[in-house]
């Protein structure tokens, strides 16, 4: 894994870039210098397990500016290749890009998910995290880049094929038939699955009573809570049994009861040994039950690790935190 960084000040700092001997442009700072923040970020990252042991030392990248002429933090974490992978991954991505009239929204993006894991894709808008996720999801083709579910391309496969796979999507809009009961809902998937009825019936039962469904099984979709909506959407993406589970926005329109209800369900989806990918604005929410997280920051992976590095990494708390953030 090669990790690049340069500088960045922050607000009661002022930059100066200067040329060296070498003809290289280096950036001087009067407070926060470059050592300083690449010797906190040595000293507090952690690899996850699915990076290679053998992953070469942190390497300085000239700083550049942004369109504001401000210098931005870049740390650009760079996930396994498509060699030498631990055979725990279930879904990765290598160096992906997706360009808009030549602009590029997303620009080299390496992640991985591995087996029994949660993990976070967070950033600001507009960082490219969504289109990120939709490239990985099969509902937007990348320009260059592939994405492989356990070991296997499916660059190229339409999102049906990638759920044959083992993928699970569950989509920020409201996806539960409005005028369709729970029981319903559950039955219209579950009658496309090649089962027999006794299974079917068994299948029913079970995402009914895991998601505390019980008491409105009955009820018409459309009158149910946001986070009875919530529970039934996520049932109904694990009655094809799949292996990973990509959530977009899952504690969006979510009152904050409910959100420790979708919680404690996204835990226990890891006890029931599926993986999940979490998308999601609500950054305390979602890195109080993540393994891992990834963000996204104009269109690269600036820093990536777990929620307790992340929280006190001094580049994520300037790109993205904020420096009063707190769990």
């Amino acid at each position: 894994m090669n990790t690049k960084y340069s500088g960045n000040s922050s607000s009661s700092s002022t930059n100066e870039l200067s040329k060296n001997p070498n003809g290289l442009y280096t950036n001087t700072m009067r407070s926060h210098s470059l050592s300083e923040a690449l010797k906190t970020f040595k000293q507090k990252t952690q690899l996850p397990s699915a990076f290679p042991s053998n992953a070469s030392p942190l390497s300085l990248e000239q700083p550049r500016q942004t369109p504001s002429t401000k210098s931005t933090t870049q740390l650009i974490s760079k996930g396994p290749s498509s060699k030498g992978v631990s055979s725990e991954a279930l879904i990765r991505s290598v160096q992906l890009v997706k360009e808009y009239g030549g602009r590029k929204v997303v620009n080299g993006v390496d992640l991985v998910v591995n087996k029994g894991e949660i993990v976070g894709l967070l950033g600001p808008n507009g960082a490219g995290k969504t289109t990120t996720f939709y490239m990985l999801v099969g509902l937007v083709t990348p320009t260059k880049g592939k994405v492989f579910i356990e070991n296997e391309d499916v660059t190229k496969m339409p999102m049906y094929k990638r759920a044959r796979k083992g993928l699970g999507y569950l989509p920020q809009e409201e996806s539960v038939f409005r005028k369709l009961t729970v029981e319903e809902n559950l039955m219209a998937i579950l009658e496309f699955l090649d089962i027999s009825k006794e299974e079917r019936m068994h299948r029913l039962e079970e995402l009914i009573r895991d998601f505390g469904l019980e008491k409105v099984k009955k009820t018409i979709a459309m009158s149910l809570s946001g986070g009875e909506k919530r529970r039934l959407s996520i049932a109904r993406a694990l009655t094809t049994s799949p292996s990973i589970l990509l959530l977009d926005e899952p504690f969006s329109g979510v009152d904050p009861l409910a959100v420790y209800d979708l919680q404690q369900l996204v835990l226990s989806l890891k006890e029931r040994g599926v993986s999940v990918l979490i998308t999601d604005h609500n950054v305390r929410e979602t890195l109080s039950i993540v393994d891992r997280a990834y963000l996204i920051y104009e269109g690269k992976v600036m820093s990536h690790g777990t929620s307790e590095f992340l929280i006190n990494d001094p580049i994520t708390r300037e790109l993205y935190l904020g420096p009063r953030f707190s769990m």
